[in-house]
């Protein structure tokens, strides 16, 4: 037997299936969107010479700007620079006769002077080429200076191309230039000048990284 109570009950089943479902919260500290640690979105925070050659050559095949791109990450990475500091570079900082860059660090960092290698040169030569009238080194398509949101979106598009198995980020070119400093060996201290590092404490999580000095523990 059908009562009015099991028609109200029935419709209100129905009712409750067609409300849309509330999307989980997200969470949320001191009115902010807090951000999931980077250990639960990669397993490290830095790629090896051949991801980062495997970068290179999906951001140089990708786009209108490829060797623009291309030339970025390089740069970026044989020079350990931060996202803010590689988009600030201008080609007065560029001496390409003598083969130099001028690396103003911020955040306290100690400025140096970098020599630049053959595939440095002719990246940035090609770039002053191809971009002669321009003030900085790594402009949009309006002329003005990169931005970091689009230095961000280019490397992960890149590292999307090329198959690397977590999301990319700029800043890991940096972490992965001194994870490759460290692994050939090179001093501490010389390590410390060349990134710029106040402290070295901050050069020393390098070292810890490096296999190299574990690789005598055993003896087969």
């Amino acid at each position: 037997m059908i009562t009015n109570g099991n028609v109200i009950l029935t419709h209100m089943n129905r009712i409750s299936q067609l409300r849309p479902r509330k999307r989980p919260s997200p969470n949320i500290e001191n009115g902010k969107v807090k951000r999931r640690p980077y250990s639960e979105i990669r397993s490290r925070e830095y790629l090896t010479p051949d991801e980062v050659e495997d970068l290179m050559v999906a951001a140089k095949n990708t786009g209108r700007y490829g060797h623009r791109d291309m030339s970025l990450i390089l740069i970026a990475y044989r020079h350990a620079l931060r996202v803010s500091e590689l988009v600030a570079l201008r080609w007065d900082m560029v001496d390409l006769k003598r083969g130099l860059l001028h690396v103003s660090r911020l955040k306290n960092g100690i400025d140096s002077v970098h020599p630049l290698r053959g595939p440095e040169l002719r990246a940035l030569r090609k770039l002053k080429r191809d971009y002669s009238d321009t003030e900085y080194i790594f402009i949009t398509e309006r002329g003005g200076p990169m931005t970091d949101s689009n230095v961000r979106k280019m490397t992960k598009r890149a590292g999307e191309t090329a198959k690397i198995k977590f999301p990319v980020h700029p800043h890991m070119l940096r972490h992965s230039a001194g994870y490759k400093l460290a692994n050939a060996g090179h001093d501490t201290r010389a390590i410390q000048q060349y990134m710029g590092h106040k402290n070295i404490q901050h050069t020393v999580r390098y070292t810890e990284l490096t296999p190299q000095r574990l690789k005598d523990f055993w003896k087969d």
